[in-house]
């Protein structure tokens, strides 16, 4: 960590003075990654620059989630970087991801220096520190996106070299000391507001008689929450038809009940799934809480443990709770008895939490941010 911050610093003061290093084409370029969270955005905005004719490009890591995620827009070129991690703890590769962060920059530069950018948005995640700085040694404007209440360390080592700090929470400008930082809201995937209620019934071969309970452990599925349902799953069937998302490898194919579908992960059907939930429950990432807000579906939220994250889901889902949007159980309370009085008791109340997510109207900050990177890029 400190060999990085001496890396950053050693960038600045080395800065060229380039002129007009970025081109006047209408041409975008997107970063994140690491996780689902750091690419959904990215998702989000890329399909209204592909219609608007604009030129988009990704800069990723070789084998990261993004690569598969970015893999399904044909007119998107993608280019593979390296990458290093950047603990807040110790470990022996803390001394070789340096290097790799440093390659990274002088990849991505020679990238930026071709491909001549209007603007580059970065979502986050270790891999898109390196473009960030490529961007700046380049002059292309830089828009950096925090989802999270407080911002992760790759936003936090980027954010001097960026034009922009676009936040999902109001609280969150107050970590930059900077001008820079910005409240927008959060960005939502245009399909996921055009799911079907009926197509999801079918595609899980469900009554519309009776509620859906959609359970979401994150990209890579979350073990506490599946034991959880699993334990419970006669009781939770008694009331509910269960949709779960148990993540890669976590599918239990004994378990053959009616009204219970289970997927690893879902993509193109997603949109549809939600839409036919009753009730939710999952974790809390910013980006899946306030997609379910957008859909007004009640969520119980299980945020990771700070023995296992940096404690921001925590933080998402007590501001998410003091907004009447949502109930929390916390990973270490979590039982089976918990957890399903936790179900019940919000499934009682759930009229009177679709009335506090009614309040929650407003521009949509998917075309804010829309415009203020096309205001940038002319810039």
């Amino acid at each position: 960590m400190w060999l990085v911050k001496k890396l950053l610093k050693w960038i600045y003061s080395k800065r060229q003075k380039r002129k007009g290093g970025f081109s006047l084409r209408k041409s975008i370029l997107f970063t994140g990654g690491g996780t689902a969270g750091h690419v959904t955005v990215n998702l989000a905005l890329i399909p209204h620059f592909l219609r608007e004719g604009w030129e988009v490009e990704y800069i990723g890591s070789e084998n990261g989630i993004e690569k598969q995620l970015i893999a399904g827009l044909d007119q998107v070129r993608y280019h593979a970087i390296s990458t290093g991690k950047l603990r807040r703890y110790f470990d022996w590769n803390n001394f070789k991801d340096p290097f790799r962060v440093l390659k990274g920059i002088f990849q991505a530069y020679r990238l930026i220096r071709r491909q001549k950018p209007g603007l580059i948005f970065s979502k986050g995640g270790f891999v898109s520190v390196p473009v960030v700085i490529g961007g700046w040694l380049n002059r292309v404007p830089v828009i950096i996106h925090e989802s999270d209440l407080t911002p992760g360390l790759a936003n936090k080592l980027a954010t001097p070299f960026a034009s922009k700090v676009i936040t999902t929470f109001p609280e969150t400008t107050r970590y930059f000391k900077s001008d820079r930082a910005e409240y927008v809201g959060a960005v939502i995937r245009e399909e996921l507001k055009q799911g079907d209620r009926e197509q999801g019934l079918a595609i899980c071969r469900f009554s519309p008689n009776k509620p859906v309970l959609l359970i979401m452990g994150g990209s890579l599925g979350a073990k506490r929450i599946n034991e959880a349902v699993r334990e419970n799953l006669v009781s939770l069937l008694e009331q509910f038809q269960i949709v779960h998302i148990c993540g890669k490898g976590q599918v239990d194919s004994s378990l053959q009940f009616e009204g219970y579908k289970q997927f690893e992960y879902v993509s193109d059907e997603l949109p549809h799934l939600m839409n036919m939930a009753d009730l939710v429950i999952s974790r809390a990432g910013s980006n899946s809480i306030f997609e379910f807000l957008a859909l007004r579906k009640p969520m119980l939220l299980i945020p990771l443990s700070k023995a296992a994250s940096r404690g921001d889901q925590i933080l998402n889902a007590e501001s998410f709770k003091k907004m009447g949007y949502c109930d929390v159980l916390q990973e270490e309370e979590m039982t089976a008895e918990t957890f399903l009085n936790a179900v019940f008791r919000l499934f009682d109340r759930r009229a009177e939490v679709v009335a506090q997510m009614e309040k929650n109207e407003g521009e949509d900050p998917r075309d804010k941010v829309i415009r203020m990177i096309e205001e940038l890029a002319k810039a």
